[in-house]
C-alpha cells in the first residue's frame, strides 16, 4: 500500500500546485530556480503575513467565496517519541523526502515560552511541460517540545492557507505515533482539490519520515 501511495501522489501533488502556480498572478515564478536573495523572499514572507494574516483561523464567512476541510492522518514509527519529535519536527530533513522541496529559508527564530517560533519559507520547484514552476510556501512553525507537538500556518498561491497540528504520543516498544491534523482553505471552487492533493502530500511525506527515521537515515 505504501509504494502505491508513493507512486500516486507525487504527479497529483504536482498537479495541485501546478494548478497553484498557473491560476497566479506575478508570484509565482515559471523559470527554472529563482534568482531572489533571502532577503526579497523574506520580503514576500512579510506581504503574505500582512495580507492574508494565514495564522488567523477564524472560519470564513458564508458570503465569501471560501470554504475550508480538515483531515487527520497518522503514521506509526519505530522510534522513541522525543527523537522522532526532533527528528520529524524539523523542515530540513523533509529535503528530499517531499519530491519538490528544494529550499527552506528560516527568516527568524525565536524563543517565546513555552513555544520556539520560527518563520520560513518553503520553496519547491515542480517539472511541467518542460519546465519548472517554483512555488514558494510562506509558514510560521511553532514548536512545543514540551508538549510534544508542534504548530505549522501556511500561505500559497492561489491564495490557500493551510493550519496543521501535529501531535506525538508514545506506544509501547519505544515507538511513536505522529497524527496531522489538517485545515485547508481556499476559495470554494478549488477547496476539494487543494483538501484532496494537500493530503496525498503529507500521507507521502509521512511514509518517507518514516522510513528515514527508522533506516537512521535521520
Amino acid at each position: 500500500m505504501r509504494k502505491t501511495l508513493r507512486a500516486t501522489a507525487a504527479p497529483v501533488f504536482a498537479a495541485a500546485f501546478v494548478l497553484a502556480a498557473l491560476s497566479a498572478p506575478a508570484n509565482a515564478d515559471t523559470t527554472p530556480g529563482t534568482t531572489e536573495s533571502d532577503a526579497d523572499i523574506a520580503a514576500e514572507w512579510q506581504t503574505a503575513w500582512d495580507t492574508y494574516h494565514f495564522t488567523d483561523t477564524t472560519p470564513p464567512a458564508p458570503d465569501s467565496g471560501r470554504s475550508r476541510v480538515t483531515n487527520s492522518i497518522s503514521v506509526d514509527i519505530d522510534s522513541p517519541m522525543p527523537l522522532t519529535f526532533y527528528k520529524y519536527s524539523d523542515f530540513n530533513n523533509h529535503l528530499g523526502k517531499n519530491p519538490f522541496l528544494k529550499r527552506v529559508v528560516t527568516h527568524k527564530e525565536w524563543r517565546e515560552a513555552p513555544a520556539t517560533y520560527r518563520n520560513l519559507t518553503a520553496i519547491e520547484e515542480i517539472p511541467y511541460e518542460g519546465t519548472i514552476v517554483v512555488s514558494k510556501t510562506h509558514a510560521q512553525q511553532r514548536l512545543h517540545p514540551d508538549g510534544f507537538y508542534y504548530e505549522t500556518d501556511s500561505w500559497s498561491q492561489p491564495n490557500v492557507v493551510t493550519h496543521q497540528k501535529i501531535d506525538f504520543s508514545p506506544l509501547p516498544g519505544g515507538k511513536t505515533r505522529v497524527t496531522e491534523n489538517l485545515t485547508f482553505e481556499a476559495d470554494s471552487s478549488l477547496i476539494d482539490f487543494v483538501a484532496a492533493n494537500g493530503t496525498a502530500s503529507h500521507q507521502q511525506l509521512q511514509e518517507a519520515l518514516k522510513d528515514a527515521i527508522e533506516s537512521g537515515e535521520l
